[in-house]
């Protein structure tokens, strides 16, 4: 089995590489994990990881610059596939941060957190949205085996996915609203927060993904 982590110059490449390695290790499962900028490798690939981090207009910039638009259209069609962070983002339709066009996997948009919310104590609560917190799942899914209901994962992230399909929404948390912070479509899975920085749970997550067969 071959892994292919999407390098288009966005993202916490070797964090992400480095987390799939261990998953692959502790599931001996002995699978390449490639972590590549080239089509051919990516097309040949069994498994997609699709990481982010930065600016979504950054991002895309950087997609179009690399020429993987039409290589990962054909991914998202055929293959297993996870987005994480920015790069989940990068899934839907549109994004509010630079009025950004994304590759519309998920029907919806990316909207910014607003600065007025306050938490229980009434104090303002900061954007980005930084640190761990709970996630709620509200569907099953094969990726959430062995991770416990409210588990806590790592996010950093200003901007929110707001599908316009309700029964791609896999898992919640709250800032302070309930907000979707998984969403799944067929062989598509993707997660607002960091898997690679998430410790025990993220790795589960990990090793869930290796085991999928979308």
């Amino acid at each position: 089995m071959k892994i292919a982590i999407v390098d288009y110059g966005m993202g916490n490449l070797q964090s992400v590489f480095n987390s799939v390695q261990t998953a692959n290790e502790l599931e001996a499962l002995n699978a390449e994990i490639v972590l590549t900028a080239d089509s051919g490798d990516i097309l040949s690939a069994d498994k997609i990881i699709f990481p982010g981090q930065g600016a979504m207009p950054d991002c895309m910039a950087s997609l179009h610059k690399s020429g993987l638009i039409d290589v990962l259209h054909d991914c998202l069609q055929k293959k297993p596939f996870l987005g994480i962070c920015v790069g989940a983002q990068l899934l839907f339709e549109y994004s509010e941060e630079g009025n950004t066009t994304g590759l519309g996997w998920f029907k919806g948009t990316v909207a910014r957190f607003t600065s007025e919310h306050v938490d229980g104590q009434g104090r303002y609560l900061k954007v980005p949205h930084m640190g761990w917190n709970q996630v709620y799942q509200t569907q099953t899914h094969p990726l959430f085996a062995a991770i416990e209901q409210n588990e806590w994962f790592y996010f950093v992230h200003s901007y929110y996915f707001l599908p316009r399909e309700t029964d791609n929404v896999f898992a919640t948390a709250d800032y302070p609203n309930k907000f979707a912070c998984i969403v799944s479509k067929d062989n598509v899975f993707a997660t607002q927060f960091h898997t690679e920085k998430s410790h025990t749970a993220g790795l589960q997550l990990l090793r869930n993904f290796l085991l999928w067969n979308g």
